[in-house]
């Protein structure tokens, strides 16, 4: 008896939701990449704030007109805002100034597993299985391969350090945002809106009025990729499919292919942006998205 077509094929809706997780994948490692080639140019990390937050608030202002009532006197709402918009965003567009995508690479998407443990440990009290702890050991090694070479001075120009602890400071301010996600427990798509809109109202005042600005000493088609893939790529899209993976693969599977960012951070940045790729830095990048994964896998 021949078998049937669904043993040949895979689910339908199985492949969307892999196909949602690998596009995630490649908006996160593409807002890496677009972030240090931003960070390469003139202009000033807080431009870089200005054109995410300026174009992700026009594009979801029409959608943002019938938000619950109460929002804008949440506190907890303002808190994620401050510290997932705004705080995350000037930390990390200020670490890749100095510091090289891949870097970004390990220290922002791969140390999340590590940080988001920790924190959640520390914060809900949500002490995670022996599996998760062993898991979260080559993501410390793969860490220790990065910062080995940056300390030593092994490397070659100016020192990294500022940059990666700049970013380093950014994954951290992410982690605690989502641990707090987790445990206030708000509705993705309102949280999304929120924290455009709010961190817009409170930094573009203070930008255009007092921060330092390099708009006139780049090519304008450098203005419409850091805000059309900032503001729309990891803000929007980004979080539409991530969602759509999860809904379909389930948190442990999406988190596994998504430990694929700091790899294809670390090798895209080779060819597009002219950046090394040294021993330490290909021992990093594995161990720190071989860790990832590890930890991303279900619980036995």
């Amino acid at each position: 008896m021949a078998p049937s077509d669904s043993h040949q094929t895979p689910h339908p809706k199985l492949a969307q939701g892999y196909a949602a997780a690998l596009a995630t994948v490649l908006v996160w490692a593409g807002f890496i990449l677009v972030s240090r080639l931003g960070g390469k140019s003139a202009l000033t990390g807080w431009d870089i704030v200005a054109l995410r937050l300026g174009t992700a608030s026009l594009v979801l202002l029409p959608f943002s007109l019938n938000l619950p009532a109460g929002t804008w006197r949440d506190r907890r709402l303002w808190t994620l805002a401050l510290i997932g918009g705004l705080l995350f965003l000037m930390l990390a567009y200020a670490g890749f100034k100095l510091a090289p995508a891949a870097h970004g690479g390990i220290l922002m998407p791969g140390m999340q597993p590590f940080l988001v443990t920790a924190l959640a440990w520390w914060l809900l009290g949500a002490r995670p299985p022996r599996q998760r702890l062993l898991a979260l050991i080559p993501i410390a090694l793969g860490v220790v391969c990065v910062a080995v070479p940056v300390v030593a001075g092994l490397g070659h120009g100016p020192s990294t350090l500022p940059g990666d602890l700049l970013l380093l400071a950014a994954s951290v301010a992410w982690a605690t945002y989502s641990v707090l996600v987790k445990k206030w427990v708000y509705d993705p798509w309102v949280l999304t809106r929120f924290v455009a809109l709010a961190s817009t109202l409170v930094f573009l005042p203070v930008y255009l009025l007092f921060l330092p600005k390099g708009l006139d000493q780049v090519p304008t088609s450098m203005l419409v990729l850091q805000a059309l893939y900032q503001g729309i790529g990891p803000t929007i899209v980004a979080m539409i499919l991530f969602l759509k993976a999860v809904s379909i693969l389930g948190a442990e599977r999406t988190g596994a292919l998504v430990a694929l960012v700091p790899v294809l951070a670390g090798l895209g940045a080779v060819p597009l942006l002219d950046e090394p790729l040294t021993p330490w830095l290909v021992a990093g990048l594995a161990l720190v998205s071989g860790g990832a994964w590890l930890a991303s896998r279900p619980v036995r």
